[in-house]
């Protein structure tokens, strides 16, 4: 992943870097160990930009609805799931295609007096039971969030964007133990992967402490980028808690702020006056004065292309704050940007942390919802171009942490069997895979550390079947971290 270095033939590692071997035969390479890849091919550790790690982790135990293309087809599965007497926990479920919409009547059918709570495929909507909504004691609105009510004027049993997250936050609460023992399973799932470094979104529920956790018990196998809620800035601030604080595995990086909803649950802040706006452009900016002052960049999530506005908006006005000290800030998802908004990304300096991913698997509801604005929806190649940074993730649960399932997804700009979706925005194998090593090593400020392999780089390293340049369908041997296999070390079959 170096131009002037594209590939070589060998390589060399002592302790947790790597040595040498770039520019020398593998015969010269005098070592305790070698590995004879046997025409495999080794890669930087593949990043994943965007990822709810804790969530994730947990919702690998949880009732899946993706893909139900029904409310009957949901309602069968949570009947499955049975009533055993606890909170009945869900998620993946896309309802705009359904003739009949979720109500929590339905969901009572099914699941009888057992609190029941289902989270929306883009975790922004929430659909509850009856028994699931008296928790809540008719304490549901609050600002930045939609309560769904019918012409009665009661709630049908919908939450979307705050109100759906402070009902998660007060009543679907799990304990530390539970996370960790799911993330120690997650690990080794993400391993198996070739994920060597993760940038977590979860720290509005703690996650910090969770992989505290398993550092200390010598169980962390990546790296972590770890985000903060923007609203503890000024407690961070008053400790001299800045950017890149912690240990070689696990860093304080960022804030994270939401300036709108998604897609899916139709929130997204747009130019025509459409969505839901959870922060102001104008407080963005003092957010983003704030976390300057603190030594924390901002990482704001904008999905629609008023919120994608606003925030390049308050980045700009607040450019001679921020960039004097080399902060990297970066907007969450871009999805849809006005055209005249897409070099400016570039041109101020503001990376766009992106999922290629989403493209092909919202490509249904962008057509419906955005219909006659796609043209720069999920725009990577537009970005790439402009001369952007562009860094992948997954987003996972909401896809899949999968990044080379989503080097895929970018280069083919299709996961179903389907021709591309708008296959001009498509990026190459080098960009899709530049993404997922180097410009995530950037924004964490370890582009002289990390995503390459050359001499004096942390040994962090993935082994593929074969080279994805001839057949993008390479998979996974075997993943090191700071020199140590992490997963499947050699010899192979």
């Amino acid at each position: 992943m170096d131009a002037q270095v594209p590939r070589q033939r060998a390589l060399a590692i002592a302790g947790e870097r790597i040595a040498g071997g770039v520019g020398v035969h593998e015969t010269a390479l005098a070592s305790p160990e070698v590995v004879d890849l046997g025409g495999r091919v080794v890669l930087p550790g593949l990043n994943d930009a965007h990822v709810h790690f804790p969530t994730w982790s947990l919702a690998q135990n949880e009732l899946s609805l993706e893909g139900c293309t029904s409310l009957a087809e949901a309602l069968d599965r949570v009947r499955v799931e049975g009533r055993n007497g606890r909170l009945i926990r869900g998620f993946g479920w896309r309802s705009s295609e359904w003739a009949e919409q979720p109500t929590h009547s339905r969901l009572d059918e099914v699941s009888g007096s057992t609190p029941a709570a289902l989270l929306a495929k883009d975790y922004h909507s929430l659909w509850l039971n009856s028994a699931a909504l008296a928790l809540a004691g008719g304490d549901l609105e609050v600002d930045g969030g939609v309560v769904e009510r019918d012409g009665d004027g009661e709630p049908t049993g919908i939450l979307r964007e705050e109100a759906a997250w402070r009902f998660k936050e007060r009543h679907l609460t799990v304990g530390d133990d539970e996370y960790v023992e799911a993330m120690r399973r997650g690990l080794k799932l993400a391993a198996s992967r070739g994920v060597t470094a993760v940038h977590d979104k979860d720290g509005w529920l703690g996650a910090l402490r969770l992989w505290q956790k398993l550092e200390a018990a010598g169980s962390l196998t990546l790296r972590v980028w770890q985000s903060l809620p923007a609203d503890l800035v000024y407690e961070l601030q008053s400790l001299g808690i800045r950017s890149g604080f912690g240990s070689g595995l696990l860093r304080v990086g960022y804030l994270k702020v939401f300036l709108d909803g998604t897609l899916g649950s139709q929130t997204a802040l747009m130019l025509d006056g459409s969505g839901v706006q959870i922060t102001s452009g104008d407080e963005l900016a003092e957010i983003v004065r704030a976390g300057a002052a603190a030594g924390l960049p901002v990482a704001v999530h904008a999905i629609g292309d008023r919120a994608n506005r606003e925030a390049l908006d308050a980045f700009e006005a607040t450019r001679d704050t921020w960039q004097p000290l080399g902060l990297r800030p970066r907007i969450e998802h871009a999805q849809l940007l006005a055209p005249e908004d897409v070099g400016r990304f570039a041109a101020l300096g503001v990376a766009a942390s992106v999922q290629f991913s989403h493209a092909p698997s919202d490509r249904d509801l962008a057509d419906r919802f955005w219909a006659g604005k796609t043209d720069f929806a999920y725009a990577y190649r537009s970005l790439l171009e402009s001369g952007a940074v562009v860094a992948n993730g997954s987003d996972a649960p909401i896809e899949e942490l999968d990044p080379l399932a989503g080097v895929r997804a970018g280069v083919r700009r299709t996961i179903d069997g389907r021709d591309g979706w708008h296959p001009e925005q498509a990026v190459t194998v080098q960009q899709a895979l530049e993404a997922t090593t180097t410009a995530p090593a950037w924004l964490t400020g370890d582009e002289r550390r990390r995503g390459k392999l050359l001499p004096g780089y942390a040994a962090d390293l993935v082994v593929l079947d074969r080279d994805p340049w001839d057949d993008l369908d390479a998979e996974v041997v075997a993943t090191m971290v700071a020199g140590r296999w992490v997963h499947n070390p050699p010899p192979w079959k």
